[in-house]
């Protein structure tokens, strides 16, 4: 099955400019690419199923049938740039459904010819032939379309087998070219002729004249020309009847101008409707031109393009002029006056342009990559026709002018005028636009914010890319039809509103500096389907996250998602795609995050509060408070006022319900006898004028031990629980063993409040003596009680007196 039967030959030659870098894959059989892989043989590893082969660019030098008989599915196959130096179409023979053959830039100079059936595409061009290659069988090759040749010469005859061909396209390249016998060409039937000549030859102008006779589109690239014009063969007024050509392409010209007006004149004269010319350059004559014959030559072409000609477009681009001498202004006028519809002249380093006399029929100009100023069209009213203008890379500068050159341009639906160093800083002459422009391009130059103060009032594509605006004013001008605004490349750092742009559908505001867009753009520009905000040094926080959900939320209206949006700020996220930031609720709702913080707060102080309850901490605070004075005042008074370290073997906390035991027992068993013990008891030893609490702790502090009677009625006492308060920081403080218990009486724990801890902690892991009810056990009793506080107490200063 011939599957490429359908397919453009011309598909195949833009699918081999894409080759050159493609390794062949396993995974497509039908195409092999060889192409750069300095191969002087065709390799004989190519698939069996290959229908596309690519060995171009490689060192072969020849073919034989045994590398292509097993390929009976190839269908393209590109031999171009290698060394072949003989052809013999025999090696196909068994290759039937070839379809395209390249084997130009190569060294071909002798061809064996065979007839390829189904062959349409066949490049010999850039080769080393004499005579054209053109060989019988080539007449029987029914399919083909497209046929290149190579040649230092060319006869009539050299045609005969192949035209009766109905050719799309025949290219012809003629190096060296030596011989063109006239009306060669016109034996051709194609619609497409292609004809490049030596860069370093004197182009042969009959080829051009029976070119132009020959095909619809003609390309002659390479028409140079140094010998004096007196010797330019000039076309007969016959040619103009066979000529066929309607669009004409001369690329690479470099004529005398006198020449070139000739020309121009017999392609006026002719039906060419295109004319394109690149490249140019035309020089002065070799020999100087008599003055009368200059005029005569100027005037025949003023007379001739006020006649109507079938001319529709001229481009004339890369044009370089080495004539210094006449005055150009004559051209300029030439040029305006030209009755055509599209006027291209670019590249050609113009500085000016007159205004047609009388209404024009230019409905295109394009004078882009001039050295046009703001003069131009000036108070022009003859441009009635003119839809298009294209005025970019010149050297405009008033934004002001600009819009008064197109006020008259009743017609002007789109202005390019981009690349220029246009300015507007806000003048009190209000700018005058054509009503009827509607697309209007400002890009690269150097607009401010004021340039919204000079926008045509009916504008509905606007592009201001790459300008220095960083602000998007409201309320200067109402842009109603605005329906697409381009300020990418600017300095904004916010999106702008659509108070003054109603209609708008497409906004690019890429390559700014916008940190966080605001998420209510899509609510205030309801009708805005497609938002290009890329490429921006987004500040990835909390305020971004109402943006990155408005992507979620729009259904696609982001262009260019998720790729062109990524973290600028901060550091540690540059490079995040906005997809994959993320921040919690709690980080970004400030109300819920204050909430939360007082809850926090409130539970923090009601638990602080609770223990501080629980626990009876302000009672310890003040306690220690106390403490603490005591202890201050104690160490400023004066020595005099001190007592002793130590004046009493112990000090008795008990309650006072329990002091009958107390006085009664405990004191008395205690005093008597030898080795009396001396107690100090609060009754007896507190000093009056002295607070209680000092009182406890100077007894505390002058006492051995601290002996606590405790009972059910201790824990019940207020200043019981002080007594041992301060007793037991004595404990730690001084890391003595200076507490004895004695329990009175079984205390269930119940009784013991939450703020007795200390008390709890004490009867838990401290020893303590019980008050037996037993009369036999008081005298172990108190032999226990007394071994515990034995100590020989200092001699006071009294004693000594």
């Amino acid at each position: 099955m011939r599957s490429l039967t359908n397919i453009s030959v011309f598909t195949y030659a833009f699918a081999f400019t894409l080759w050159n870098n493609i390794q062949p894959t396993v995974e497509d059989e039908f195409m092999a690419n060889y192409s750069s892989s300095l191969l002087t043989n065709v390799p004989k590893t190519i698939p069996v199923h290959t229908q596309v082969l690519d060995l171009s660019h490689n060192r072969i030098s020849g073919l034989s049938i045994s590398e292509f008989i097993y390929l009976s599915d190839l269908q393209v196959l590109n031999l171009s740039h290698n060394l072949i130096t003989l052809l013999d179409f025999s090696v196909f023979i068994f290759n039937e459904n070839l379809e395209y053959l390249d084997l130009s830039h190569n060294n071909i100079s002798k061809v064996c010819c065979l007839t390829l059936a189904y062959l349409r595409h066949l490049d010999l061009s850039f080769n080393k032939f004499t005579a054209l290659p053109i060989c019988q069988e080539f007449g029987n090759m029914f399919h083909l379309e497209y046929i290149g040749l190579s040649a230092t010469m060319i006869r009539r005859s050299d045609f005969r087998y192949i035209r009766h061909l109905q050719l799309h396209t025949v290219f012809l390249t003629l190096e060296n070219f030596s011989l063109y016998e006239p009306q060669s060409l016109t034996v051709l039937t194609t619609r497409n002729l292609h004809i490049t000549f030596a860069a370093n030859q004197n182009f042969t102008f009959p080829l051009l004249y029976d070119g132009m006779s020959t095909s619809e589109n003609l390309k002659i690239v390479n028409l140079r020309y140094t010998l004096s014009y007196r010797h330019f063969p000039s076309p007969s007024l016959m040619l103009l009847k066979k000529i066929k050509t309607t669009a004409l392409m001369l690329d690479g010209v470099d004529l005398q101008w006198p020449i070139i007006l000739q020309i121009f004149m017999v392609i006026w004269y002719s039906p060419v409707e295109l004319l394109t010319v690149t490249n140019l350059s035309f020089r002065g004559p070799v020999e100087e031109l008599p003055e009368h014959a200059f005029l005569t030559l100027l005037s025949s072409v003023e007379q001739l393009i006020s006649l109507d000609g079938s001319m529709k477009a001229l481009t004339l681009e890369h044009v370089r002029s080495e004539v210094y001498y006449f005055n150009q202004g004559i051209l300029y006028r030439q040029f305006s006056e030209l009755n055509i519809a599209n006027l291209t002249i670019a590249d050609a380093y113009m500085p000016h342009m007159l205004c047609p006399n009388r209404t024009s029929s230019f409905q295109y100009i394009n004078f882009s990559h001039n050295a046009l100023t703001d003069e131009l069209f000036q108070n022009c009213g003859t441009l009635m026709d003119l839809k298009l203008l294209i005025l970019k890379k010149n050297k405009f500068e008033s934004l002001l002018k600009v819009s008064s050159m197109t006020s008259r341009m009743k017609s002007l639906k789109y202005l390019d005028m981009s690349n220029n160093l246009l300015r507007h800083d806000g003048a009190e002459v209000r700018c005058q636009w054509a009503e009827s422009l509607t697309e209007l391009d400002l890009s690269s130059n150097q607009l401010a914010d004021a340039v919204f103060e000079c926008l045509p009032a009916n504008v509905k594509k606007l592009s201001l890319q790459n300008n220095q605006i960083s602000n998007v004013p409201r309320g200067t001008v109402e842009l109603k039809s605005l329906e697409e605004l381009n300020l990418a490349s600017n300095r904004l750092a916010e999106l702008p509103g659509c108070s003054s742009f109603t209609s708008l559908q497409f906004l690019n505001i890429e390559m700014n500096s916008i940190l966080t867009p605001s998420a209510d753009f899509f609510q205030s520009c309801p009708r805005v389907r497609e938002l290009q905000a890329g490429h921006n040094p987004f500040k990835c926080s909390c305020e971004l996250q109402a943006f990155i959900r408005l992507e979620r939320q729009a259904g696609g209206k982001l262009f260019g998602w998720p790729a062109a949006y990524e973290c600028e700020y901060p550091e540690s996220l540059r490079g995040t795609q906005l997809k994959d930031f993320h921040l919690s609720p709690l980080a970004c709702n400030t109300a819920l995050l204050l909430v939360t913080a007082l809850l926090l707060t409130l539970l923090l102080v009601a638990t602080v509060a609770f223990l501080c309850i629980y626990l009876d901490v302000p009672w310890y605070v003040r306690m220690t408070w106390q403490w603490t004075q005591t202890k201050r005042r104690a160490r400023h008074s004066r020595p005099g006022e001190q007592g002793s370290i130590l004046q009493f073997h112990a000090f008795i906390s008990y309650s006072e319900r329990d002091s009958l035991w107390v006085k009664n027992e405990l004191i008395p068993n205690l005093e008597k006898g030898e080795g009396c013990v001396q107690l100090c008891q609060h009754e007896r030893n507190f000093i009056p004028g002295k607070s209680i609490v000092e009182n406890i702790i100077n007894c505390i502090e002058k006492s051995y031990k601290s002996i606590f009677v405790l009972s059910p009625n201790f824990v019940q006492s207020e200043w019981c629980h002080y007594e041992l308060y301060f007793a037991h920081h004595k404990l730690f403080s001084e890391n003595s063993n200076s507490l004895i218990l004695i329990l009175l009486e079984p205390i269930p724990p119940y009784l013991i409040p939450a703020r007795y801890h200390k008390l709890k902690a004490l009867m838990a892991k401290r020893t303590y003596l019980e008050w037996p009810k037993e009369r036999s056990k008081h005298a172990l009793f108190w032999a226990n009680l007394r071994a515990a506080i034995s100590i020989n107490l200092p001699i006071s200063n009294e004693a000594n007196e």
